[in-house]
């Protein structure tokens, strides 16, 4: 049987881990979370990157403890001794994956159809297909063009982040409201679909190279550059725009770049697709990994533990997750693409803390370590966040 190939360092890695978690929120939520926070948008940005620390810590210990494909369905299976909870994990995961890229994949085809005139379920298939393609391929080319991806997509938010000092400000930043923490809060929740990404990381670390140094670097280098990305860019469009044309824009930033420069803000979109490529290719490339490791394990998923012998990839995982991400952005909206996703993860991120708190009690590790508190601090907010989503959907 083949296997996957280590080929991948801790540039690619973080390349891959900034790329996939700046694709998948920032150039498709900053409207959506304005609903909700207002000018007030930014922090529940900085919100959602706190309540990420302490699970994206845990992850970075785990992942020296356990450094396989299959990542959380691995981690709870053994913290619970447990192939159930693994595989319902596992699957979790997978199914967060189809769905964020097809979350991503609207947004990105959003910013698409303002530079080519094409019908939108025709954009759907035709860019999906061709991002399905390029994960089949292989896993380095798939993570050298992401890191391209990442490269125009970060230039495209610096672009952003001078419109919108360059526009004049406008009179809700200059005079915000008190605090709605409610409000923010439920931001926050929107907002958490932004930070996923770090996560992804673990289901690389059999194609990584020492992944015991690299990839606990790469999650936290990941969240920090993301979290202050987040938090700048989200200021910038509120000082630009009012929150009632940032709220249901389909393509906000371009809005953002329009009202600072002028034009149609066609170029800016151009940018902004690269950014959806960027998500949506790495979500089906973590979300085939997963797959890939639960075959290991699981006789009646045993078809997906298989990689081509020439591209070291998997191919039918790969070829499922995203012929199903294609299917479900045909039909499904993207503000509830979104909340899906949040949710499954915030309760995986729950039961991947509490496997570290029983790791921890079984045994010591010699590699990347956080205190005991850490996966506390983790679980307690993860169940809060859950709570929280639980009574604003209710």
């Amino acid at each position: 049987m083949d296997h996957l190939k280590r080929r991948i360092g801790l540039g690619l890695l973080t390349a891959y881990g900034v790329g996939v978690m700046v694709g998948a929120g920032i150039y498709v939520l900053v409207g959506a979370v304005a609903a909700e926070a207002g000018v007030w948008s930014p922090l529940a940005f900085l919100l959602s990157g706190l309540v990420a620390a302490p699970t994206a810590l845990s992850y970075c210990e785990l992942s020296t403890r356990m450094p396989e494909a299959g990542g959380e369905a691995v981690y709870v299976g053994r913290g619970f001794n447990s192939v159930a909870a693994a595989n319902f994990v596992g699957l979790a995961i997978v199914v967060a994956g189809i769905i964020s890229s097809a979350a991503v994949l609207r947004g990105g085809v959003g910013y698409l159809l303002q530079v080519v005139d094409m019908p939108e379920m025709l954009a759907l298939v035709v860019v999906g297909g061709f991002l399905v393609a390029l994960a089949m391929f292989g896993s380095l080319e798939s993570l050298v063009f992401a890191a391209i991806c990442t490269v125009i997509e970060l230039g495209g938010l610096g672009l952003v982040i001078w419109a919108g000092f360059s526009a004049p400000p406008v009179p809700e930043i200059l005079s915000p409201p008190q605090i709605p923490w409610v409000a923010v809060g439920a931001g926050a929740l929107l907002a958490f679909f932004a930070f996923l990404g770090f996560e992804d990381l673990v289901n690389m670390a059999e194609e990584v190279r020492d992944p015991n140094r690299n990839m606990p670097r790469a999650i936290l280098l990941s969240l920090v550059i993301t979290t202050i990305i987040y938090c700048i860019v989200a200021y910038a469009a509120l000082r630009a725009l009012p929150v009632s044309q940032l709220i249901g824009n389909e393509s906000p930033l371009t809005a953002v770049w329009t009202a600072g420069m002028g034009g149609e803000g066609r170029f800016f979109s151009s940018i902004a697709v690269f950014a959806a490529l960027n998500g949506v290719l790495a979500q089906i490339v973590m979300a085939s990994r997963m797959l890939y490791g639960l075959g290991k394990t699981t006789p009646a998923l045993s078809v997906f533990h298989v990689a081509n012998a020439r591209t070291g990839t998997p191919l039918l995982a790969t070829a499922l997750v995203g012929g199903l991400a294609i299917l479900s952005s045909l039909f499904l909206p993207l503000a509830t693409l979104a909340e899906v996703t949040s949710f499954i993860l915030l309760a995986v991120f729950l039961l991947v803390n509490m496997a570290l708190i029983a790791h921890k009690r079984r045994s010591d590790t010699t590699g990347f370590r956080v205190p005991v508190l850490v996966p506390w601090i983790g679980l307690g907010l993860s169940a809060a966040a859950l709570a929280l989503y639980i009574a604003t959907n209710l």
